[in-house]
């Protein structure tokens, strides 16, 4: 859908693509991997089969296994019973603990601590959104056209997470597969941000550092999810939805603090300050790194050298083993349609740079005032997600997709009114004009990219749900990129810079037409209701959104 809020750099989602490194999130809950219900109680839409492929083991964790020290069946036996004699002591002794010490139902557990502080932080980084755009506009004197291109090459991180999933699987880093990636992945973030708050003075250089943050936050949210992952396999449908509530709760609590203080710090400190307080964040995800419970790699016997590199048999192995079944599962038809289908939707051109030159150029908006309307979309992303769950859950995916489209097209258009003026011959300031109109299309904008997660998590077979989930939100997401680099082109083709709007309202009726040239398409989508799918997918489903 091409309506897009009025201020927010494009973000990675149905509507844009941000300027930062936080594009919205989107992960699935794999179910559990030991035993599985037969394929006709899943009741799904379409059963996806995937050919035997020869494996060394029958876990997903063979290659960790395999370089495990091999333990004695007695002495086996003996730890196993040590074991679980100490784990029913300590059941009974912190029973009551951690009864008292829950969130959302879930236990805060130090390692549950740890995954909600770095979905918080995820959530919070979105205080930099704001600056970055500033920066771009006034520090370097960059065109809207210039600024929507770095804002598409800063997000290719969130194009290829599989990769991510795969290296952190197969090549535990310092014995942790986990930790030492979550270490990393902060470190990474705050090396990118403090040099953006003290060294950065070209487009060039700022894309480098964006195009870094923006892989710290895309690796760490592979490596968070995975977390969630494993944990939620073998619980209940209760404690899984739990889990994830926490997780997405904690995201969306820091991407509204973001929003609060975003505006105000830049117009009284700058950008610079803004950019080193955001330094400190990911140092956060570093710290709480310590708290996660993982079981340490054991090393190779003595004598036995240890290859950590990328190019290990076991890595090739797993990772082709991998892409075969990836691929298997891509190219059947019942998911490639759908799967081209939701990448065109996204592909579509959008104005988002121009109207944020043109609000702040020309209209003056300050950076306060554009804090307070990214403060009131952000709470508007949380009433689509409830406008969806509420009143859409039963209708069809084709309807949901072509009435949201129809809605969003003619509301962009009302991005019109506030170019020409004509909302102040209606007696509506700027101000409220845009606060409202931006309200109304992050609602329907969220509450039409709900189906799109429904959808992927149709698609997914047995197996392999959190890999190929993945994979179909990477095409979404280069939909989206490719949909910022063609507004970027229309930009420059109808000679709109930081100070000449003439052409802006046909940038914007052009860009709102061009969201409804893929509903021909609609014969790709599957016919009956996403409700068929079952209630279980609703809770697999984490619907993140900062």
């Amino acid at each position: 859908m091409a309506s897009r809020n009025l201020f927010s750099i494009p973000t990675i989602s149905t509507s844009q693509i941000t300027l930062s490194p936080f594009p919205r999130r989107l992960a699935i809950t794999a179910r559990s991997h030991r035993r599985r219900r037969p394929p006709d109680r899943r009741d799904m839409s379409s059963i996806v089969s995937i050919p035997e492929l020869p494996r060394r083991r029958d876990s997903e964790e063979s290659l960790l296994l395999d370089s495990r020290i091999s333990v004695a069946e007695g002495d086996t036996a003996d730890v196993e019973g040590v074991r679980d004699g100490s784990v029913r002591t300590q059941t009974r002794k912190g029973r009551n603990f951690s009864s008292r010490n829950k969130v959302l139902g879930v236990e805060l557990s130090p390692d549950n601590f740890a995954v909600a502080m770095v979905y918080f932080v995820q959530g919070v980084l979105g205080l930099a959104r704001l600056a970055v755009s500033f920066y771009l506009k006034d520090d370097l004197h960059l065109d809207p056209a210039e600024t929507a291109v770095i804002t598409g090459l800063s997000s290719l991180p969130w194009l290829v997470k599989p990769l991510y999933g795969f290296i952190s699987d197969s090549v535990p880093l310092f014995g942790y597969r986990r930790r030492s990636y979550l270490v990393l992945s902060g470190l990474l973030g705050a090396f990118s941000w403090s040099l953006m708050a003290g060294f950065v003075d070209s487009k060039y250089s700022a894309a480098s550092c964006i195009l870094l943050g923006s892989l710290s936050v895309a690796f760490s949210d592979v490596v968070v999810d995975s977390m969630v992952v494993e944990r939620a396999r073998g619980e209940s449908q209760s404690v899984s939805g739990s889990l994830q509530s926490l997780c997405w709760g904690s995201s969306a609590f820091g991407g509204i603090v973001s929003s609060y203080f975003s505006g105000s710090l830049v117009e009284s400190y700058g950008v610079r300050f803004v950019f080193g307080v955001t330094a400190l964040l990911p140092l956060i995800t570093s710290a709480v790194a310590v708290l996660v419970n993982e079981q340490r790699v054991v090393r190779p016997m003595p004598g036995q050298k240890e290859n950590i590199t990328l190019v290990n048999p076991g890595f090739l192995q797993t990772s082709k083993q991998n892409m075969i079944q990836l691929w298997s599962a891509i190219k059947q038809t019942n998911v490639f349609l759908p799967t081209l289908f939701i990448f065109l939707w996204q592909a579509t051109p959008h104005s988002d740079s121009a109207m944020f030159y043109f609000t702040t150029n020309k209209l003056g908006f300050t950076p306060e005032f554009l804090g307070r309307v990214k403060l009131v979309t952000s709470i508007a992303s949380l009433l689509g997600v409830g406008l969806y769950n509420g009143f859409l859950k039963t209708v069809p995916l084709r309807k949901i997709f072509l009435v949201t489209t129809i809605f969003g097209t003619g509301l962009g258009m009302t991005q019109v009114l506030l170019v020409t003026g004509f909302n102040r011959q209606l007696g509506i300031s700027d101000e409220w004009f845009a606060i409202g109109d931006s309200l109304i299309l992050t609602v329907l904008a969220q509450a039409s990219f709900m189906p799109v997660l429904v959808l992927a998590a149709r698609l997914c077979p047995e197996g392999m749900e959190a890999t190929l989930f993945a994979t179909l939100m990477s095409i979404s997401n280069g939909g989206s990129v490719l949909g910022g680099l063609m507004g970027a082109g229309l930009t420059q083709v109808f000679g709109i810079t930081r100070d000449s709007f003439d052409n802006l309202s046909t940038l914007i009726i052009l860009c709102n037409l061009s969201s409804l040239l893929p509903l021909p398409l609609l014969g790709l989508l599957p016919k009956d209701s996403p409700e068929t799918v079952g209630n279980k997918d609703d809770a697999d489903i984490e619907m993140k959104s900062n």
